[in-house]
C-alpha cells in the first residue's frame, strides 16, 4: 500500500524528515527534492517552508468547509497551521543579545505591526493581559491565534513585509519574511477569511508547546481517493434528491394555490352570476314599471286632451251665447233710441207723453245697465274660463315634462343596467376562459406530480443503493482500519527497535568516549558556516563533539551520558526530541 502526497510515498519518509534541523529555530521545511543545481540552503529551506504553507492553508481549508462548523482549538489541521507559521516566522531570525542572554524570538517583529497597523493595537494589548503567558514565543503564538480570529492576518503580515528596511533590524537577508516566499505565503493566507475561528487563549499552555510539524495528515491513499469520488457521487445523488423534493414541495405549494384560485374564482363566478340574476331581475321590474309609466303618461294625455275639448266646446257656446245676447241687446238699444228720436219728435207735441217718455227712459236706462252688467259677467267668465284654460295647459305641459324626464330618466337606468349586463357577461366569458387554463394548468402539474413522484420512485431506489454502497464502504473502511492499525503497531515496533539500537549506539559512544574535535581544527560553525571570532566564540556538542556558534548551540537537554542537562547543538536538538516524542504513547 503506497502513500501519496502531490508525488510524495510513504518510503520517502527518511527524507522528507531530513531537512528537519530545529524544531524550535526555524530551520523547518517540507519535502521537497533537491536538484544537484540547488547550492544554497537557504533557499532550498524557503521553497520547503513555503510547499509546506501551501499544504497547511489548503488542507485547512478544506476540512474546515467539509466540517461545517466554527473551529476550536483542538482542530488538528488548525493545531500544524499554527506550527507551520511559527516556523515560517522563525527563518533567518536574527539572535538578539541582551544583557543576560540570547534571545531568538518571533515576539519582536509582530509587536512592530501595532506602529504599522493601528487596529493591531487592540489584539498586542489583549495579549499583554493574559496572565498565563510568560515567555515571547507564547505571546506570538497568542498574538496568531487571535489575528487568525479577526481574519487579520494577511493583511497585519502584509503591512510587515512592505516594511522591509524595518524588518531587516530582525530577519537575516535571506529569511522568509524578507524574500518572495513570505509575500506568496501572505497572499494565501487569504483564502483563510473564509473560516470561522473560536479559540480559547486563555486555557492554553502555550509556553511549552513544542512546534513539530505532523506530516501523517497530509499523506493520503489510493482508496481514500476512491472514496472521495464515491462520496462525491453520492453527494450528487443526494443532491439531485434534495432538488427533487424542493420541486416537489414547490409543485404541491403551486397547486394548492391553485386550487385555492380556483375555489375563489368558482366563489367569484356564483357572486357574478347572483349579481347577473339579480341585476337581470331588476331590469325586468324596470322595464314594468317604463310600461306602467307610459300607459299613465298616455291615459293621462288622453284626460287632458278630452278636457280641452270639453272647455273649448263650453267657451265655444259660451262665446256664441254672448254674441247672440249682445246682438238682441243691440237691437233693444236701437229700438229704443229709435223710439227716442220718435217720442222726442212727439214731445214737442205734448207734455204728458213727455212724463211717460221719461219714464219709458229710465226704465230702458235700467234695462241697459241690466244688459252693461251681465256684458261685464259674461266677460269676467269668458276671461276666468281663459285663465283655467291657460292654467290647464301649462299643468299638462308641466305633466309632460316630469314624464318625459322620468322616461329619460328609466332609458338611462335600462342603458346603465344593459351595458353592466354586458359587462358581467364578458367578466363571465373572461372567467370561465380563465377557469379553463387554470384546468388545463392544473392538469399540467399533475402529470409533472406524477412525473416527479415517479423520479422520487427512483431516488429512493437509488437511496436504497446508496445505502447498500454505505454499509459496504464501511465494511471496507473497518477493514482498512484494522489493516492501518496493524500497519501503525508494526510501524511503532519497528520505530520503537530503532531508536533502541541508536540508544544503544548512543551509549555505547558515551561509554567508549566522544571525539572531540579540537578547537584548532575549526575556523567555521559546522550549521551557519560563520567564522568564529572574540565576539563569536567556539562552543563543543555534548553529544556529537562537533564545535558551533553560541547560536547554533544555545539548546541543552540531558544525555545517556549525563542526566543533567548539557549544551547540544540544533540537528542534536531536533533529532532527541523527535525521538522522544516517538517514543510517547
Amino acid at each position: 500500500m503506497t502513500f501519496q502526497v502531490w508525488g510524495w510515498r510513504r518510503e520517502d519518509a527518511p527524507q522528507v524528515l531530513a531537512w528537519v534541523r530545529d524544531a524550535e529555530g526555524g530551520r523547518a521545511g517540507v519535502p521537497m527534492r533537491r536538484s544537484p543545481a540547488t547550492k544554497d540552503p537557504t533557499a532550498v529551506e524557503r521553497a520547503n517552508l513555503l510547499n509546506m504553507a501551501k499544504l497547511s492553508i489548503k488542507g485547512l481549508i478544506e476540512s474546515a468547509l467539509s466540517f461545517g462548523r466554527t473551529l476550536d482549538s483542538d482542530y488538528p489541521p488548525l493545531q500544524q497551521f499554527f506550527v507551520v507559521m511559527e516556523h515560517c516566522l522563525k527563518h533567518g531570525l536574527k539572535v538578539r543579545k541582551s544583557f543576560l542572554s540570547y534571545n531568538k524570538t518571533i515576539w519582536g517583529p509582530l509587536e512592530l505591526v501595532e506602529k504599522l497597523y493601528p487596529e493591531a493595537e487592540e489584539i498586542g494589548a489583549s495579549v499583554r493581559d493574559l496572565p498565563g503567558l510568560k515567555t515571547p514565543l507564547g505571546r506570538a503564538r497568542a498574538w496568531l491565534r487571535l489575528a487568525l480570529m479577526q481574519k487579520k492576518m494577511a493583511d497585519y503580515l502584509r503591512c510587515l513585509i512592505i516594511q522591509r528596511d524595518l524588518l531587516s533590524e530582525f530577519y537575516e537577508y535571506h529569511a522568509l519574511m524578507m524574500e518572495e516566499e513570505g509575500a506568496v505565503i501572505v497572499g494565501l493566507l487569504v483564502g483563510l477569511n473564509v473560516i470561522d475561528a473560536n479559540l480559547c487563549v486563555k486555557g492554553e499552555d502555550l509556553d511549552s508547546q513544542v512546534g513539530v510539524i505532523d506530516f501523517s495528515m497530509y499523506l493520503k491513499n489510493e482508496e481514500d481517493i476512491g472514496n472521495k469520488e464515491r462520496n462525491v457521487q453520492i453527494a450528487a445523488i443526494l443532491d439531485q434528491k434534495n432538488y427533487v423534493e424542493e420541486l416537489n414541495r414547490q409543485l404541491n405549494s403551486t397547486v394548492s394555490s391553485l386550487h385555492s384560485r380556483v375555489d375563489s374564482l368558482e366563489k367569484s363566478n356564483t357572486k357574478l352570476i347572483e349579481e347577473l340574476a339579480i341585476a337581470k331581475n331588476n331590469i325586468i321590474k324596470l322595464q314594468e314599471e317604463n310600461h306602467q309609466l307610459r300607459s299613465e303618461n298616455k291615459l293621462i294625455l288622453m284626460k287632458t286632451q278630452q278636457h280641452l275639448e270639453v272647455t273649448k266646446v263650453d267657451v265655444e257656446t259660451e262665446l256664441q251665447t254672448y254674441k247672440h245676447s249682445r246682438q238682441g241687446l243691440d237691437e233693444m238699444y236701437n229700438e229704443a233710441r229709435r223710439q227716442l228720436r220718435d217720442e222726442s219728435q212727439l214731445r214737442q207735441g205734448s207734455e204728458d207723453g213727455l212724463k211717460e217718455k221719461n219714464e219709458i227712459i229710465a226704465r230702458l236706462e235700467e234695462k241697459t245697465n241690466k244688459i252693461t252688467a251681465a256684458m261685464r259677467q259674461l266677460e269676467q267668465r269668458l276671461q276666468q274660463a281663459e285663465k283655467a284654460q291657460m292654467e290647464a295647459e301649462d299643468e299638462d305641459e308641466k305633466y309632460l315634462q316630469e314624464c318625459l324626464s322620468k322616461s329619460d330618466s328609466l332609458q338611462k337606468l335600462i342603458s346603465q343596467k344593459e351595458k353592466q349586463l354586458v359587462q358581467l357577461e364578458t367578466d363571465l366569458k373572461i372567467e370561465k376562459e380563465w377557469r379553463q387554463t387554470l384546468q388545463e394548468d392544473l392538469q399540467k402539474e399533475k402529470d409533472a406530480l406524477s412525473h416527479l413522484r415517479n423520479e422520487t420512485q427512483q431516488i429512493i431506489s437509488l437511496k436504497k443503493e446508496f445505502l447498500n454502497l454505505q454499509d459496504e464502504n464501511r465494511q471496507l473502511k473497518k477493514i482498512y482500519h484494522e489493516q492501518e492499525q496493524a500497519l501503525q503497531e508494526l510501524g511503532n515496533k519497528l520505530s520503537e527497535s530503532k531508536l533502541k539500537i541508536e540508544d544503544i549506539k548512543e551509549a555505547n559512544k558515551a561509554l567508549q568516549g566522544l571525539v572531540w574535535l579540537k578547537d584548532k581544527e575549526a575556523t567555521h560553525c559546522k550549521l551557519c558556516e560563520k567564522e568564529f571570532s572574540l565576539s563569536k566564540r567556539k562552543h563543543h556538542c555534548r553529544n556529537c563533539g562537533e564545535i558551533f556558534c553560541n547560536a547554533c548551540s544555545d539548546n541543552e537537554l540531558p544525555l545517556p551520558s549525563s542526566p543533567k542537562p548539557v549544551r547540544v547543538c540544533d540537528s542534536c536538538h531536533a533529532l532527541l526530541i523527535q525521538r522522544c516524542s516517538s517514543n510517547l504513547p
